[in-house]
């Protein structure tokens, strides 16, 4: 269970010292650092739980949701979450892994995620669609078809029949919200190829 240092002072009132009580606590391997202000409780809890505590407001998106849906073959241990209007990225490292937040366009920010549910926490991670359309928007712009396609199945090596199976009506809907060429290039790509 996530606690903050507020709720962990309520909790422990009664003591004199409750600062006191819960650096015990974490000396005692009870009670997990997070970040600064923010503790978990239980040791064997997935990171991709905590990922939107850490920071946020987040969802897990980027290398981390393309892995998750098996768009790209690598597994990525670092989770990976989209921000907004943080400017500039941020990292975390703790015992429950490398946790890294970069911005997307606040426009783009809402659309596009899915609450799931692991162990009694619920966690936000962008649909497989999202996670290509934010993936993209962080890479450099291509200015061709056929730069969009080396972009796509040589350098992020995205399986081609995962990336041909997306909904296409989705990609639409928020593609617009990037002002990005690459994302821009990707739906002419799966509009030329009959998606």
């Amino acid at each position: 269970m996530i606690f903050t240092t507020p709720m962990l002072y309520e909790r422990y009132r009664q003591y004199r010292n409750p600062q006191s009580k819960i650096k015990r606590l974490v000396e005692k391997g009870e009670l997990f650092p997070l970040t600064r202000g923010i503790y978990e409780t239980d040791p064997n809890v997935s990171g991709c739980c905590l990922a939107g505590a850490i920071c946020g407001p987040s969802y897990l998106s980027f290398e981390y949701a393309l892995s998750v849906y098996d768009l790209i073959p690598e597994t990525v241990y670092t989770f990976t979450s989209a921000t907004f209007e943080k400017k500039k990225a941020k990292e975390y490292e703790n015992r429950f892994g490398r946790f890294s937040y970069r911005d997307v366009p606040s426009e783009a920010f809402p659309y596009g995620i899915v609450l799931r549910e692991e162990n009694g926490y619920t966690y936000r991670i962008a649909a497989p669609e999202k996670a290509l359309c934010d993936k993209l928007y962080t890479i450099p712009p291509v200015n061709s078809q056929k730069e969009i396609a080396h972009l796509l199945f040589e350098d992020l090596r995205i399986d081609r029949q995962q990336l041909l199976s997306l909904d296409t009506d989705a990609i639409l809907q928020i593609g617009a919200k990037y002002h990005s060429s690459n994302v821009n290039y990707l739906i002419k790509y799966l509009r030329r190829n009959g998606t």
